[in-house]
């Protein structure tokens, strides 16, 4: 009986080990969650309403979406879009891409908002980037598009400063004539932003400084640039501000002809042209738009949620998208007297102590009355 006992107690033991093996299964595979999904990168397409190779406007654009890329690898996907000057393409192919994949759309210049008024409203989903201009918010349900202006009438204030300094110096090419040009794309609100700016920096040095002014009426004749700034440069100016993207080359040309003195745009035009040292070493300096900077800064606050959609900004010397450069051209051409001068008055235009004016919102009588001031 007590083997019998024993062996029924063996059997159950097996029996029951038999039994939980057999109700085990593998456990099933499950799907990657959180970290460890596969993130789909951010989508950020840059369309330009021109071409690059401007050496200024557009190619500051283009560099800020290399500065993206470079910043947050592969988890963005970036790519730009030449529309070239062709009118006709602007808008179907912000039509395009708005029905795309693209998560962010970044555009600019004030000839692609009106555009852009009529295609946002139908895309919500998208989020909308437009730089140098800004939308009407009161027209519209437009609460997916940031709008970017910058403060360039301050950066140009130091440029006028500057010029004024030059004409008025001993400096090898300067000469007795208190004239200095100004060579602008179009006649347009931004465009005599960077003029108002350039006017009061100038007459803030000397108040019986003139100014040769022109419009090319376009950004793409360089030809017409060149024309124009070699007419300034014959008058008696020495030394010619070119704010016209690429028909602003032109003006860097007819320095380099003339042997005058430049001031470059947008860009630091001379590190553009160091492998042509005898332009290169006519360009004292250049206003920078930083297009590059803020189109970063706009892409840093999308991602952490702070991006201001539905609401413009106006940037400037504190958010490091206006300024002057300062490389070895700058330092090399133009006397530390006046470098110190131009560092003083950054800093009194952040202060406040300097106010520079803006044509943006000027009222025409005004503008009229400040190119006619300085008339030579």
């Amino acid at each position: 009986m007590k083997r019998f006992l024993a062996f029924m107690t063996v059997a159950v033991m097996v029996l029951a080990l038999v039994l939980t093996g057999c109700s085990k299964k593998d456990p099933a595979p499950t799907e990657p969650t959180g970290n460890d999904a596969a993130k789909e990168p951010l989508k950020i397409v840059l369309i330009l309403n021109g071409t690059l190779g401007d050496k200024s406007f557009f190619d500051s654009a283009d560099a800020g979406m290399k500065l993206i890329k470079n910043e947050f690898g592969n988890d963005v996907e970036t790519k730009t879009i030449e529309m070239t000057y062709d009118q006709s393409k602007w808008e179907p192919t912000l039509l395009d891409v708005s029905e795309e994949d693209w998560d962010i759309v970044i555009l600019g210049t004030w000839q692609m908002t009106e555009f852009l008024e009529k295609i946002a409203p139908d895309h919500p989903e998208k989020k909308y980037i437009i730089f140098d201009t800004t939308v009407n918010y009161d027209k519209g349900d437009f609460s997916n598009i940031y709008s970017i202006e910058y403060k360039q009438n301050e950066g140009s204030f130091l440029a006028g400063a500057l010029a004024a300094k030059v004409t008025t110096s001993t400096m090898p090419k300067a000469n007795p004539e208190k004239l200095i040009g100004y060579l602008g794309g179009m006649d347009i609100p931004v465009i005599n932003d960077f003029l108002v700016g350039y006017i009061q920096g100038a007459k803030y040095i000397d108040k019986d400084i003139k100014v040769a002014i022109s419009y090319i009426g376009d950004f793409a004749d360089s030809a017409k640039g060149k024309e124009m700034a070699l007419a300034q440069y014959d008058q008696g100016a020495d030394i010619g501000f070119n704010v016209a993207g690429q028909a602003g080359l032109g003006q860097l040309d007819a320095a380099k002809d003339k042997g005058k003195y430049a001031i470059g745009v947008d860009s630091d035009q001379a590190l553009q042209f160091a492998s042509d040292p005898a332009k290169a070493d006519l360009i004292t300096t250049s206003v920078l738009k930083r297009v590059d900077n803020s189109l970063l800064r706009a892409v840093k606050m999308h991602l952490d949620g702070t991006a201001p959609y539905g609401k413009r900004e106006s940037l400037g010397f504190k958010e490091e998208c206006v300024g002057l450069a300062d490389n070895e051209y700058y330092q090399k051409i133009v006397p530390e007297e006046y470098r110190t001068l131009m560092t003083d008055l950054t800093a009194k235009i952040v202060s406040g102590e300097i106010v520079v004016d803006s044509a943006l919102g000027m009222e025409t009588d005004k503008l009229n009355e400040i190119r006619n001031s300085v008339k030579p």
